[in-house]
């Protein structure tokens, strides 16, 4: 099988600047190109374009302002329904409101070695199918 992350393309959501700058450098170190939204409004606009926006997987923080991880993956699934989604979180137990909506979970902070193999993983699955 490819390498999973090859010519993977991962949107990254998330409103901290200290936090995107990080995980950007994290994912392009690991190979990842990377696109950023700041918002839940954003990373859907940017879903919804007619761009050749190819996209291979999310990683989106829980808290966001205006709608929260939890309603921006309800609504992204109605674009993209089997891409893959990685939650970072720092609250406890926001697994409820993603019922049903296929997402891996993982407590902040994520270890950098632990978001590229969930990652790769997720994508692999992905391709695969």
């Amino acid at each position: 099988m490819a390498d999973p992350k090859a010519s993977a393309h991962v949107l990254l959501v998330d409103d901290d600047p200290v936090q995107v700058q990080v995980r950007e450098a994290i994912l392009h170190d690991a190979g990842f190109s990377v696109t950023i939204a700041t918002s839940a409004e954003a990373a859907l606009a940017l879903l919804r374009s007619h761009q050749p926006l190819k996209i291979d997987a999310v990683i989106t923080d829980h808290v966001l302002p205006g709608a929260s991880g939890a309603e921006f993956v309800r609504i992204m699934r109605g674009l993209v329904p089997t891409l893959p989604v990685i939650v970072q979180n720092g609250l406890a137990n926001p697994e409820p409101e993603y019922r049903g909506s296929d997402v891996v979970f993982r407590a902040k902070p994520v270890p950098p070695a632990d978001l590229i193999e969930t990652l790769k993983a997720e994508i692999a699955k992905t391709r695969s199918s």
